[in-house]
Order: C-alpha cells, then structure tokens, then sequence
C-alpha cells in the first residue's frame, strides 16, 4: 500500500510525462521559482505516508517531508477528515472581524501548549509571516528596533524575515529595500570554531549588543533556530544556547525562536527550545503544524503581546486569510495527533536510526565530514577531498542521483553542502534501512 512502499522506478525519472510538464511549466511560470535541467524536477501525483508517486508512475520515498511539513506523513487520515468535516461547516470566515469557531479552538490549543501559563497568539499563513509578526512584537515590545541574527540561518524572504536572514543569494538583488538594522553573529561551528563550546560566538554576541545595528538603531532582539534548518541541519553545542539565554536576559534583550521547522514534534518535543535550553521570550511555528495545508503563528506570553495596543476596529497587523478556518481545524487534528509522547519518542528513535545507520556506513568516507541531527530533522555535511572547506553543490548532485535511486532528498547549507533529511514519523523501519543503504552508496560515490 502506498505509504510503507520502497522505491518502484519504472522509468529513469524524470520520465516522459514529467519532462513535458516541466515544458509546459517554463511556458507559464517566472524562470526563478522552480530549478529544471534534464534530471530535474519530477512532478507529484499522489503522495501517502513516506511515499510519493510521480506522473509517470514512479514511487519514491520521501524523506524531506515536502519542506519538513509532512511530519505526520502525506495525507494522515487525521487532516483528511478534519477537512471534510470543516468543508461541510465553513470554508472561510472572518478572522479578525467575525472569528471563526475553529479559529478559536485552534488558538486555545495553542497558547495551552505554550511554554508560558499567558500565552497570547497571532496566527499566520506562512513561516515568514509568523516571523514578521514576531519581529514586529518584539520592536514594539523592546522599544529598539535593532536585531542579531546569525549566519547560516533562514527565517523567510518576505523583507521583515529577509532582513534577519544573511545569504547573499537572497539578499543581494533587494539589498536597497532590506532594513539594514541587522547584525550578524556567528553560528557556532564545532567542527571548525576555535572554541567548539560557542564561547566565541556568545562573545561576539555581546559585542554587537554593545556596539548596536550596522545602522546604528539600539538592539532590542536575537532571532535564532533552535537548530539550523535550511543552514545544514546545524546542532548547537550544549550549553550555548541556555548561556545565549542568560545573555539576552541580563541585556534585556527579547529572544525569538523560529521553530518553523524544529517545532511541532520535529525534534522530539513541541519545541526544539527546550531540548537544547534557549529560553525564548517568542516563538514561531508553522510547517507541520498544518499537516499539509499552510498556517503558521507566533506565540509570546502576555507581557510580551500585549506590546500591541486593542484593536479599535481596525488591526495594525492582519490578513485576509488569517485563522482560515480549514487551515485551522487542520492544524487543531494535527496536535490532537501529537498529543502524546508516542510521536516525540517516534521522531527520536527514527531520527537516531538514520544518524547511527550513515555513520556506519560513512565512517572513514573522506568527504563526510559529520552525520548529526536532532529528532527527524537530520544532515550529513561533505567536504573537499582534504576536508578543508565545504564541498560547494555536491548535496545537490547527491539529491539528483538518489532522484534516480527513489529516494527523495534535498541540499542544504550556504554552500549547498549537506544533504538535510526531513521525514516523516510514519517511515518504517524497512524503509530506514532502504534511505540509509541509497544515500551511503550515492555519497560515496558522489
């Protein structure tokens, strides 16, 4: 049954129906959304638990979760029939004027799960829409509208989130329109900083608190991923983030978490922040949360949120679609379905089944330069032959011949240099053991 399938390649993809597609696609669409060469991209037909199946009949297994959304596999049966059932009661309504039901069930589960007893929410479409309210928040919260980011990470591209996100392939084109108000600290880099703790990089956060934004606005913000998505799959060593912690609070310096990727039982826990001690005073979550369809918040305890003043009729900050009531009732089965420890313990024991079974398989493999992850959110890093620096675009040509193999992966890192793994909960152990077989073949002989 689709869901548990190994790879079935009936055609080397992309196949016939996929290349005319891809050819239609470049009549119709801006040449900068999706990447098209002779290997790429297969179009999806259907998709069931870990397996999706192209317009040619193919079936592989997916193991970037579509982006990292698909934690519950594709299509769980828990968002199926939340959809139906909300289908048949109200498909939109009006979130900010005249709430809908869902809308509210969804922001009570949510401020419930909060680390804080006073959760307020505002709720999104997107990830970068969640950050942008957080951003705003804490601006209006702190009274200073400088902010740390830190090099590697990614908090979207809508230009309050493009600011805070530091690779020049996005930025450079819109540089003029960007607030320049941002500081960059270094992420710590075990592999390669001369203090593997992050010493160096909680110092240089210091320095910039001191010194204030490149455009000389005081900082009153730290935006930070608990771990690293986009950036590599990137795990801070213990301690940094609980010492980053005690920093922002001995400055008076709000935190945001965008656990856009790492939360919602992704890492093991609802939010990755508590597993490697960053104590945020926000944080942002999205992707899995909708278990397929888009919707996003940012949640922040009282005395955080009510930095915004009462709506007098009119929101400062609001959206047409805001607390979409199928997006909602989605996201509301969703938690019932992580409602347990079964799913955190789920994510971990399937995380640490592919971390050890590529470390087995890689040991001694001179362009892998580290296999590491938290929960199901995994990456192996690859390096020049002499393990100088990193191997610029050699996750992308792992990606496109494990394309080949069925087994769908993606490139991560600023240099396109790790392969990242993002599956579902629902891959089986058989399954596992196919993703660790394919990937440790096609990166040693990459």
């Amino acid at each position: 049954m689709l869901g548990a399938l190994l790879p079935e390649i009936r055609v080397p993809p992309p196949g016939p129906a996929s290349r005319a597609m891809s050819a239609r696609l470049a009549a119709v669409e801006s040449r900068d959304v999706t990447y098209r060469t002779d290997g790429w991209p297969v179009f999806w037909e259907e998709a069931r638990g870990a397996n999706v199946r192209d317009a040619d009949g193919n079936v592989y297994i997916d193991v970037t979760g579509a982006f990292g959304v698909a934690l519950l596999g594709h299509g769980p049966p828990e968002v199926r029939a939340a959809i139906d059932e909300q289908t048949g009661r109200l498909i939109h309504g009006m979130g900010d004027v005249h709430p809908p039901v869902a809308k509210l069930l969804l922001l009570e589960r949510l401020a419930g799960l909060a680390p804080w007893k006073d959760a307020r929410v505002v709720l999104a479409t997107t990830g970068s829409e969640a950050v942008e309210a957080a951003l705003k928040t804490a601006q209006l919260a702190s009274g200073r509208p400088g902010i740390v980011a830190f090099e590697g990470g990614y908090h979207g591209l809508t230009l309050g989130s493009l600011a805070a996100t530091r690779r020049a392939h996005f930025r450079a084109p819109f540089s003029e329109r960007v607030y320049a108000g941002v500081a960059f600290a270094p992420f710590p880099d075990p592999l390669r900083d001369a203090t593997p703790d992050g010493a160096g990089a909680l110092r240089r956060v210091a320095d910039l608190l001191d010194e204030g934004a490149p455009n000389g606005d005081p900082i009153g913000t730290i935006v930070i991923e608990p771990v690293q998505a986009r950036g590599g799959a990137r795990v801070p060593p213990p301690g940094f983030m609980a010492a980053l912690s005690d920093l922002a609070r001995e400055r008076d310096v709000l935190i945001v978490a965008d656990e856009i990727m790492t939360g919602m039982g992704r890492c093991g826990a609802p939010f990755a922040s508590a597993r490697v001690g960053l104590d945020p005073d926000l944080i942002c979550v999205g992707k899995a949360l909708g278990g397929g369809l888009p919707i996003s918040a940012c949640l922040a305890p009282r005395r955080v949120m009510d930095a915004w003043p009462p709506s007098e009729g009119e929101a400062i900050h609001t959206s047409t679609f805001l607390g979409h009531p199928l997006a909602c009732a989605t996201a509301t089965a969703v938690l019932d379905a992580l409602g347990g420890d079964d799913a955190y313990s789920t994510a971990e024991r399937i995380g640490v089944a592919l971390v050890e079974g590529l470390r087995a398989r890689l040991a001694g493999v001179s362009r892998v330069a580290e296999v590491r992850g938290l929960g199901l959110l995994v990456g192996v890093e690859l390096v020049s032959p002499d393990g100088s620096s990193p191997a610029t675009g050699l996750a992308a040509r792992v990606a496109e011949r494990a394309l080949a193999e069925g087994v769908l992966v993606l490139p991560a890192g600023d240099a396109g240099h790790v392969v990242e793994l993002t599956p579902p909960l629902t891959l089986t152990s058989e399954q596992v053991r196919h993703v660790v077989d394919v990937l440790s073949q096609v990166i040693q002989d990459a």
